[in-house]
């Protein structure tokens, strides 16, 4: 078989980034000769201006809508209708993914409010998942998943953004999370949870 055209069969069906030594063992070639091929057909999507690219991201490869044509997939897909996380769910998101790995109580901390009705439903979403327990506490501790850089676009977590830009006040946020947790009443309503139901 050839190699460019055996790729791109692989590639539309794959519901995940495809890593490189994957693709080698399943079409029994060398991974570099499967890497290069992979560039090379990302090369020529992007000179032939086509309506899909080839990316490398989450330490794979897998096929998306070039950005200059979402609002057709969009169109098509989602016939206007969105599903987006809220305000509270992506500052979440946010915090899990520059302090990771987390517990909840310290995303928690850093936000100011009860965070356990997000943090459920970023499990459920699959962008953040279970890395073990904090060995002081016996917490139950977060991190971003792969899903999470591959709907980010990302080929790692090198590739956040520098948050000084952005937050002037990091150095505030540092200093309150290192104090004590503050604590919260369980039988309260959850609002984070509310806006859950209403928003997301």
């Amino acid at each position: 078989m050839e190699l460019k055209p055996a790729l791109e069969a692989v590639l539309m069906v794959v519901d995940e980034p495809a890593t490189e030594e994957h693709l080698a063992k399943v079409l029994q070639r060398s991974r570099r000769e499967v890497a290069d091929a992979l560039r090379e057909l990302a090369d020529e999507y992007d000179v032939q201006g086509r309506g899909f690219e080839l990316r490398a991201v989450a330490g794979g490869w897998r096929y998306y809508t070039r950005p200059a044509y979402a609002p057709a997939v969009e169109g098509f897909v989602l016939d206007g209708q969105q599903s987006r996380l809220t305000q509270a769910a992506l500052e979440t998101l946010a915090v899990v993914a520059y302090r990771q790995p987390v517990s909840r109580s310290r995303v928690s901390a850093v936000r100011g409010v009860n965070c356990d009705g997000v943090m459920r439903t970023l499990l459920q979403r699959g962008l953040v998942e279970e890395a073990g327990t904090e060995p002081e506490t016996g917490a139950i501790l977060y991190r971003t998943t792969n899903y999470f850089l591959e709907r980010m676009g990302l080929r790692g977590l090198d590739e956040l953004p520098e948050l000084a830009p952005f937050l002037p006040e990091a150095d505030a946020i540092e200093a309150e999370t290192q104090e004590g947790v503050p604590s919260f009443d369980p039988d309260a309503p959850d609002s984070e949870d509310a806006d859950d139901k209403t928003e997301l």
